[in-house]
Formats: structure tokens, sequence, C-alpha cells
């Protein structure tokens, strides 16, 4: 009998709770006991949260730390096209047998008791990632930070709050200060803490808290400082300038997310070999990812096509920003968003830079949004939207009135970990 692979035992999981979401702390905790508390033997670690960024800034800071010569792990959510993703063990995602073993064991232990899909995946990934020798470990909030499941860790290398916006109001608050408490929860005591940049009432509360635990801040806007100069990126600390190439990840919200990448380099004092590697050899996909071959782009003929997962108010500002920024072509979206984002904060700043919007509904995604009501927001933000079936007719459609055009697939991870398998 042939044994279960990964896809068979995340689906198992994911019935061992009847919520997606359930922030509290105590089933992780039931469960680490239960393996041996893993999180205890993790190479040191780098929490990162926030609600824009922490991925990307993830990404360069595992690029310059490697481009140094060290092995580092790293943990990321959602995955795009394949779970494997989401774990990279000193360098190189997990394999098919390694997962299946350390999921295995982890449902084992569990022993049937509730636990939600992202808390017993994730105990997975420290078991895995406790096993295997690394210098670092890179740790990316799932969701919020202080009740998140990778929130075990006593005593981190580092911590990293990327900026904070409004996002997932239902599960922690309807302000900033409330969502930026929920961030500032990764913050340990006496552990430096890097800070980019932020509003003013989140920016209070990461203080407020960290003052309260002993805590060091390196803030953007106090402690460093980073900027676009004559098509260089200048970042400025207490210990001196670094005069570096742009970010090849594309956007402008990318110099920022650099300069935390950058200040958290300095500060773990990883040498001069890091800091150019983290702007130019960083890899995050489905951020304003030019795609270069595939069925789609076969079907798109002769027009540009991109891929971005951003999904909320900010990301449609920083994205509306860089569409702005290129050369001069007809901008259409085709759009995919799920029923619990702000879809006219996030559709609102494309109006601006998007000639039209085709709306799809998010094949496979229980919780998208009707093709038929993104269309209608669109057209209630002044962006003027059909709807299509699929993604492929919506390029058809597209390309028939504008064969040159610049098409962006857009508003959701999971619409673009769709278009990443569709397009393989």
């Amino acid at each position: 009998m042939t044994a279960p692979g990964s896809d068979h035992i995340l689906e198992r999981m994911m019935a061992l709770h009847p919520k997606v979401m359930d922030l509290v702390l105590d089933r992780v905790w039931r469960l680490l006991d239960a393996l041996g508390n893993p999180q205890n033997d993790l190479p040191p670690m780098i929490h990162l949260a926030g609600t824009n960024g922490k991925g990307s800034t993830q990404a360069m800071i595992r690029a310059g730390l490697e481009a140094a010569g060290q092995r580092v792990h790293a943990y990321t959510s959602p995955h795009l096209a394949r779970f494997h993703e989401r774990i990279r063990l000193a360098g190189t995602l997990i394999t098919e047998d390694h997962l299946t073993a350390v999921l295995d064991e982890c449902y084992a232990a569990n022993n049937g008791a509730q636990i939600t899909y992202f808390e017993i995946t994730t105990c997975a990934a420290l078991l895995a990632m406790a096993r295997t020798p690394a210098d670092y470990t890179l740790l990316e909030v799932g969701l919020g930070g202080r009740l998140d499941a990778t929130n075990v860790v006593d005593r981190p290398a580092l911590t990293v709050i990327t900026p904070v916006s409004i996002d997932h109001e239902q599960f922690l608050g309807d302000t900033l200060a409330k969502i930026a408490f929920e961030k500032a929860g990764i913050i340990k005591r006496g552990v430096p803490c890097v800070v980019g940049p932020q509003p003013d009432d989140a920016l209070d509360v990461i203080e407020d808290h960290a003052r309260a635990l002993g805590a060091p801040l390196l803030a953007h806007g106090q402690h460093w400082h980073v900027s676009e100069e004559r098509g260089r990126l200048i970042f400025q600390d207490e210990t001196g300038l670094l005069d570096l190439p742009l970010p090849n990840l594309p956007g402008a919200h990318q110099i920022e997310n650099a300069g935390a990448a950058l200040a958290a380099l300095r500060h773990l004092k990883i040498g001069e070999a890091a800091y150019e590697a983290a702007v130019s050899q960083a890899h995050w996909p489905a951020r304003m990812q030019r795609l270069a071959s595939g069925p789609l782009v076969e079907a798109a003929k002769g027009a540009e096509l991109w891929l971005d997962g951003g999904h909320n108010a900010a990301a449609g500002q920083a994205l509306a920003r860089h569409l702005a920024s290129l050369p001069q072509r007809p901008t259409h979206l085709i759009c995919g968003m799920l029923n619990t984002k702000d879809i006219s904060g996030y559709l609102s700043p494309l109006a601006d830079v998007a000639q039209t919007l085709t709306a799809v509904s998010i094949p496979g995604e229980a919780n998208t949004l009707p093709a038929e009501t993104t269309a209608q927001a669109s057209n209630a933000v002044g962006l003027s939207a059909t709807s299509a079936d699929s993604v492929v007719e919506a390029v058809h459609q597209i390309t028939a009135s504008s064969p040159d055009a610049r098409i962006l697939i857009c508003g959701s991870l999971y619409l673009a970990g769709y278009i990443l398998r569709e397009n393989d």
C-alpha cells in the first residue's frame, strides 16, 4: 500500500478545526510540547510581522545572508503554487519526502485534537527547521503577530515590523492602533526591533510596547534612512552610508522594504557582501512579476503580461505608483479578490492608472468575490469594468481591442497562485 503524500496529509489537517482562523496559542503550545519543543532548538531567529512588505523584506534579508555564506531557513505563507514553497531549509525548498514525514509526525502527535491548518503546518515547519543545521531562521508571521502560531520563540535574534495598514479587520481590529498592537506582539524583552515606515498611530503603539519591554528600536526616520537618489539606493544609519543599486524587486515601495532589510543586516554585522546582494538578488514571485513564457503569455501575443498578489488598500496605492512610473502603455487589469478584502480601497488608486478592468472569480476558492461584484465595485470607483468567465477569456477580450496592452493580473495571492500553476 502506498503511503499518503503531503497533499493527502494536508487535506486531512484541514478537518482538524471548524474555523480557518482562530487566534489563540494554546493549541500550538500543546502540540509543540508533544513534539519536544522544537522551537527551542532553532538557529538564531529573525521574526517578521507587518501588513505589507514582510515577504519582500524577508526575501531581501535571506539574499543578503546567503551571499555572506550563511545557511538560512525561511518560513512564509501563504504559498502560491505548492505548499513546499512555505518551508525553505538551509536555502533549499523542503523535499516531498521530508515534508510528508514531518506532516505525518505532527498529525500523529496531535492525536486528533482541534488545531487549525496554519497552526499544525507551522509546527511541522518548526520541527523540520530544528532538525536541519543552519545559521539563521527567518519566520514570517501568518496573521497579526501576538497570537500568531509563529510567535513561540522566547528570545529571537531580531524582530522586524514592516509598514502597518488596515487589513484583516475582522481578526485584528478596525483601527491602526489595534492592528499595530497585534503586530507589536512579536517584540520580545530586550530584543532589538527594526521598524519600517509607519503611520503615527501605529508607530506610537509600537514604541510604547517596545519601551515597556526594554526592546531597543531601530526605526525608519530616526535610526535609519533610505531613499532613491540619481537612480541609486542610499541607506544611512549611525554606522555610515551605503550607496547601492535600486532593488531588483520592482516598485518604489521596495526601497523602504530594502531599508528595513539593510537595517537588519547591519545590526547583525553580516558584512559588506550582504548589502548589495540583499537589493540585487532577492526573489519574490507575484510582486509585479513579468510573465515571460507559458500558455497565458502565448494567449497575450504582443501584450505585456504582469502578475501581482497585493490585495489591500496600501498595496493598491503602491501598485498604482509603480504603474504610473512605467513607460506609457495602455494598461488593463484582470482582477479577482476575496470577499474579506476592502475592494474599493484597493481599486480606487488604480482607477487613475488603468483604462479598464476585467473581473474574474478566483477558481477553486470558496471565499472569492463573484466577478460581477468585483466589476460593480470597479465601476463605482470610476474604473470601467466588465467580467469574464476565466483569465484566458479576459486576456483574449483585452487583446482583441488593445493588442499592445500592458495587462496586469491582480487582486489576490490566491489568484496569483492559480496563475503560476496554470501558466507553468
